[in-house]
């Protein structure tokens, strides 16, 4: 996926746009995973799927799959995280 930028069907048939937050690939898996998240929604949520090569979005259902996106999230925000703390302490 190469743009920030994803639209989803909802289940009522509408669409909406969402922003992706970043993609991964997983070899064991042979998948390539997306995360992403609604820019109108307050709360923040945050979604996955995993996409074909041609950009088909297929739901997880596996929890051992949703494990490990998790970790790969929650490693993702502690990035965030320490990026931020170090421009804190840039400035200071």
């Amino acid at each position: 996926m190469e743009t920030n930028k994803i639209t989803i069907t909802e289940e009522d048939g509408s669409q909406k746009e969402m922003e992706i937050l970043f993609t991964f690939d997983d070899d064991s898996r042979e998948k390539s995973y997306v995360l992403f998240t609604d820019p109108q929604d307050p709360e923040g949520e945050v979604f996955a799927c995993s996409y074909t090569p041609e950009g088909e979005m297929v739901p997880v259902n596996d929890p051992d799959e949703w494990n490990m996106i998790e970790e790969v999230f929650g490693a993702f925000v502690e990035e965030i995280e320490n990026d931020e703390e170090d421009s804190e302490e840039e400035k200071a």
